[in-house]
């Protein structure tokens, strides 16, 4: 996106070839930004966006909904966002607000869903309290705030992740953070620059769960350790996870590290708060660990985990009783008694979504107990090569 609004080339290196990353590189394309597609690296052309021919069609990104909604709601020209089922049922509301308090009009359908009609116009500056900690609601603003006549400022409950705030800096904006409060400045000269993208720290966690329910080192080479995305390493280090990192060094403005998995015994805890902004793309892989973990653990204040690829409480809490796992849904979270072996030859749903996909299989390859998983048709929304990777590992996966 910044490499489309930004003047001159920008080259990203190590992209992931994941349906989000290629349906916003596509959504770029139909708004006339030129891309050289090598593959592995990505050559992007900024310039002024033109308005597109037909709809934006994003997939299964609620990322990519969600900031483009930003990015287009200052251009001089209307379009129309939309997605699949799943991303047309998610709350697109939270956006709309602060988006139409700068000016912006936004049509919606079923009271803040996608499609998403937005007639582009001059925006101006606002200075947003934000009611939940969300990147995505914090990124929209800033976007729109690159084409708005004045500051735009966003106050957060929590500090979410940050990469909007180190790359609009990295590109050239004039942004800066104080606490909770982001305060971008408008009209900023963006300049292309060169990416070299860090290892998702949310894929990585699925190996990080491997290696620690099944006993057996891992090694986890080039992982991003932006501390906004740190809080699964904290959480199962509290579950007696032992993780080392090494190799500390920084990519594109971000932590990198390498990250050795040992084989630790773990416990149960209580999660919440801090914990759970930190956290929240991995919620599914806790539920897993805290599943085979001795004793208690009890998660709460996780009331976003509803409303994201599917109910992920609900989607969780049932495969896992299904396993025979012994877990009480809550409106905000669950709570879950763990150890027990996990009962054989079961089928579970992951309900399209691609992180509960992930996570269930990665609880049972590990526990070596046979499961039938339904609804993993969207695991390359994200991870493109997990099959791949978790065979490397040791991990028999079928498709059937």
């Amino acid at each position: 996106m910044l490499g489309g609004l930004a003047s001159g080339h920008t080259v990203i290196r190590k992209m992931l070839r994941g349906a989000d990353n290629l349906a916003t590189l596509s959504a770029f394309k139909a708004l006339g930004i030129a891309v050289e597609d090598q593959g592995d690296t990505v050559v992007i052309h900024g310039g002024p966006l033109q308005a597109p021919e037909g709809d934006l069609d994003l997939g299964n990104s609620g990322t990519a909904m969600r900031l483009m909604a930003g990015v287009l709601a200052g251009q001089p020209f209307n379009c129309v966002l939309t997605g699949d089922e799943s991303l047309t049922s998610r709350p697109m509301g939270r956006i709309i607000k602060p988006l139409r308090q700068m000016g912006a009009v936004i049509d919606s359908a079923d009271q803040g869903s996608a499609p998403l009609r937005i007639h582009g116009r001059a925006l101006h500056g606002v200075q947003y309290q934000s009611p939940i900690a969300s990147a995505q609601v914090k990124s929209a603003v800033l976007f729109a705030g690159l084409r708005a006549s004045g500051p735009v400022t966003v106050t957060e409950p929590h500090r979410s992740r940050d990469h909007s705030e180190r790359m609009l800096a990295a590109f050239g904006a004039d942004i800066r953070v104080d606490g909770l409060t982001v305060t971008l400045q408008p009209n900023p000269a963006l300049q292309g620059q060169e990416v070299v993208v860090p290892g998702d720290i949310s894929s990585a966690a699925f190996f990080i769960g491997y290696g620690l329910l099944a006993q057996t080192t891992v090694k986890i080479l080039g992982v991003g350790m932006n501390p906004t995305r740190t809080g699964i390493i904290d959480i199962l280090r509290r579950m007696g996870a032992n993780i080392d990192v090494r190799n500390s060094t920084e990519q594109a403005g971000e932590p990198v590290a390498d990250l050795i998995v040992h084989p630790s015994p773990l416990h149960g805890v209580e999660i919440s708060g801090d914990d759970v902004v930190r956290a929240i793309d991995e919620f599914p892989l806790v539920f897993c660990l805290a599943a085979q973990a001795q004793g208690r653990t009890t998660i709460c204040g996780a009331e976003e985990l509803r409303v994201k690829e599917s109910d992920r409480i609900a989607v969780m809490a049932t495969a896992l009783r299904t396993l025979g796992v012994d877990i009480v849904e809550r409106p905000d979270g669950a709570v879950i008694d763990g150890g027990n072996p996990l009962l054989a030859d079961q089928r579970v749903d992951a309900a399209g979504d691609h992180r509960c996909a992930m996570a269930l299989s990665v609880l049972a390859a590990a526990s070596q107990t046979p499961v039938l998983i339904d609804g993993c048709h969207n695991v390359d929304t994200s991870y493109p090569q997990f099959v791949e990777h978790a065979e490397s590992v040791g991990i028999e996966v079928s498709s059937l």
